[in-house]
């Protein structure tokens, strides 16, 4: 007679419900993942197809457009903030970052706020209006942009400004605002077909990544390591014991008793059932001029011919030198990238296990796992995409 609780369901029902709980719960929490990241990238398309500004929009502004020039968007409270000393900022880009970091309400150190007032988008420039003046960063005239991860600032180069300026900004409005800024980029230098395009393909691969619902477990497949405390996790560890106390007990030495030397030692040797010799290994010479080979440290060795990198004169976008082509500017994805990869760019641990396409992280590493929601993780988050 199988052994009951008092509710009279014996311990395979039990199990087979708190089996499909657990797995219903899971697949609960991964849905709604998926549906929020899909609601987001399919709002972010819809902005991307209807980002459409008007020259009314300027009226009452204290600035005049020029021909043809429409504002796109308006954003108070943004603060202008001014660098002295910086590094070359990498070239502006067209990536769509879906899920970007919550940056914290600080000021980056080295940063120095100078103004405050009205942050203007439009389709020709970003417009800070503030209380000491205006400040243009004209779009054809951008040489570097880049985007803190942790901290609401935009910092900006142009070609006409020795010093590298920028806007810090609410954190609220932070990652609408960079949004914006690739849209009104993208349409200065007519590429907002290829965010919309990348949209629609980040949307086509998210639909076919989403959540299946687990089948249900039935009472006949509970296995009898259900029954033990910790499941099969104990039973491993029980069997892993089991196997390594008898394993160490015959590999310790036999304790030595005084006199047994000495009686074997007075024995005669007539005595002695002579025993044949045991065979003896042969004598492997080694040259004395042999030595270890140093081992590849790359993720994967590269089996290509030796190529000269890029001239120093191409345009890379901040990539490293390197004689495949990929850059950070823009053009297509990555998804099997040449063998030799990892001897130019700085790959992840497990870099060819991703199945992705070729992305970097923020901590300057490169992986496989563009589209993935887990992108990156290990690695402070999603930092851009990485092209050819």
């Amino acid at each position: 007679m199988a052994k009951t609780d008092s509710t009279g369901s014996t311990w395979r029902y039990r199990w087979a419900h708190r089996q499909n709980e657990r797995r219903q719960r899971d697949f609960r929490d991964a849905d709604e993942a998926w549906r929020r990241r899909d609601d987001e990238l399919r709002r972010l398309r819809t902005l991307a197809e209807s980002f459409h500004g008007s020259a009314e929009a300027g009226a009452g502004l204290p600035m005049e457009l020029a021909p043809g020039e429409v504002v796109f968007w308006t954003l108070p409270a943004a603060q202008l903030v001014d660098v002295r000393h910086t590094a070359v900022l990498p070239a502006p880009e067209l990536t769509v970052e879906v899920d970007p970091p919550q940056p914290r309400p600080r000021r980056p150190e080295g940063v120095k706020v100078i103004d405050a007032g009205l942050a203007v988008l439009t389709n020709r420039r970003l417009v800070l209006l503030g209380g000491r003046g205006r400040r243009d960063w004209t779009y054809g005239r951008m040489t570097g942009l880049s985007h803190d991860p942790g901290a609401p600032v935009t910092l900006i180069q142009v070609l006409d400004r020795r010093r590298t300026s920028g806007l810090l900004l609410p954190t609220g409005a932070v990652a609408d605002f960079r949004f914006k800024l690739t849209l009104a980029f993208a349409d200065a230098i007519e590429q907002r077909a290829a965010v919309v395009a990348q949209l629609n393909e980040l949307i086509e691969e998210h639909s076919a990544a989403r959540p299946v619902r687990p089948a249900v477990l039935t009472p006949a497949q509970a296995q009898a390591s259900a029954r033990v405390p910790g499941g099969r996790r104990t039973v491993a560890v029980g069997a892993a014991v089991a196997l390594i106390v008898p394993a160490l007990l015959f590999e310790s030495e036999p304790p030595v008793h005084p006199g047994v030397e000495r009686a074997s030692a007075a024995t005669p040797a007539a005595t002695a059932t002579p025993t044949a010799s045991p065979p003896v290994a042969p004598v492997v010479r080694i040259g004395a001029t042999t030595t270890p080979k140093p081992r590849h440290t790359r993720a994967t060795p590269t089996t290509e011919p030796s190529r000269s990198p890029q001239p120093a004169g191409e345009r890379r976008c901040g990539a490293p030198a390197n004689p495949y082509g990929y850059d950070f500017c823009g053009g297509s994805r990555i998804r099997k990238p040449a063998r030799g990869v990892c001897d130019w760019f700085d790959c992840v641990p497990g870099f060819w296990s991703g199945e992705g396409w070729l992305v970097q992280c923020r901590d300057g590493m490169v992986s496989l796992t563009g589209g993935e929601r887990d992108a990156c993780t290990d690695h402070r988050g999603f930092r851009r995409t990485v092209w050819t």
